[in-house]
């Protein structure tokens, strides 16, 4: 039979990110046929696994995972539970008895948008890796008027405290009066990467929405403060971006029995509230219906030259 290191298994199972879950082991918290762990101990399908004194159900990769969409409105925090109080993204979503919902990266609480979850703590963390490279998209309002130096600043890198950063992509989204859209693109998501870069070049974010994660962009349908399960096609291609072998689950999501619904409803199905707030973003494309945002910086830098060639 088949052995794994353990921290591999429990990512898998949606613990948490494998640094994180040394860290565990270091602290005596996983124990294995009932001793305590060690890092790099190997375990198998046989092994009785407990997490703080909780046994861990194998899962049976030919069920396949989970993924959903989530559309975070302002005002929730990304964490599990808040000292504070304060109302958090997994409030929302299906209540999981065998597994956890793992957030594929992060927004901070004045930021709405696309956020993923899946039950599958390896894919979340390749996908979150700097190392793959995966596109996130943002709608960006910002205050007052942003320069032609300053857009080139953007695109071609400006130095933040944890290095050089830089939009792949930079699209005008137009607007009136004091406030003005444009679409960014980056690649690597580093904490408040997008606002950063902005006040780097002296402009403030007045509004900020993350409207694409690689190829998948939040449906017209998904309002604010409810998700959506991943269909086939989309939940195919994220395993393929971070090179995972995919296994499409048997099963619906509300007909696996794999969760139950809060306080005590008798439906399978938990529909999460609208909190209602702003009005959807809708990505620009170019003529081909690609999101212009995708494109390289090239795309700003031309648009540039062409505003100076007018003036003339």
């Amino acid at each position: 039979m088949q052995s794994e290191k353990i921290q591999k298994v429990l990512a898998r199972a949606g613990f948490g990110s494998r640094r994180e879950l040394e860290s565990w082991i270091t602290a005596g918290r996983i124990k294995v046929n009932g001793l305590v762990a060690h890092l790099g101990e190997r375990v198998s399908e046989k092994d009785k696994i407990t997490v703080d004194g909780k046994k861990l159900t194998p899962h049976n990769n030919q069920q396949g995972h989970s993924l959903l969409l989530y559309n975070k409105p302002i005002g929730e925090i990304c964490t599990r539970n808040d000292p504070d109080g304060r109302p958090t993204v997994f409030d929302h979503l299906p209540r999981l008895q065998h597994a956890r919902w793992v957030a594929v990266g992060r927004l901070d609480i004045n930021t709405s948008g696309l956020l993923l979850f899946t039950t599958d703590g390896e894919l979340a963390n390749k996908l979150m890796h700097p190392s793959t490279q995966v596109q996130r998209e943002y709608a960006v309002r910002v205050l007052g008027e942003v320069t032609d130096d300053q857009l080139r600043m953007l695109v071609r890198g400006v130095e933040l405290e944890d290095g050089m950063a830089r939009f792949e992509g930079l699209v005008d989204g137009g607007g009136e009066g004091a406030n003005h859209w444009y679409h960014v693109t980056i690649a690597e998501g580093k904490n408040r990467e997008v606002r950063r870069l902005w006040e780097a070049v002296g402009v403030k974010v007045s509004r900020l929405k993350r409207v694409r994660y690689g190829s998948i962009s939040i449906p017209s349908h998904v309002r604010m403060g409810t998700y959506t399960e991943l269909g086939f096609g989309d939940a195919k291609g994220l395993y393929q971006i971070a090179k995972l072998p995919y296994q499409k689950p048997v099963k619906p999501l509300e007909q696996r029995g794999a969760y139950f619904a809060t306080r005590g409803a008798s439906k399978f199905r938990v529909k999460p509230r609208h909190t209602g707030g702003e009005t959807p973003y809708t990505p620009a494309r170019n003529s081909t219906g690609k999101h212009r945002g995708s494109s390289s910086s090239a795309w700003v830098e031309a648009s540039l030259h062409n505003k100076q060639r007018s003036s003339k």
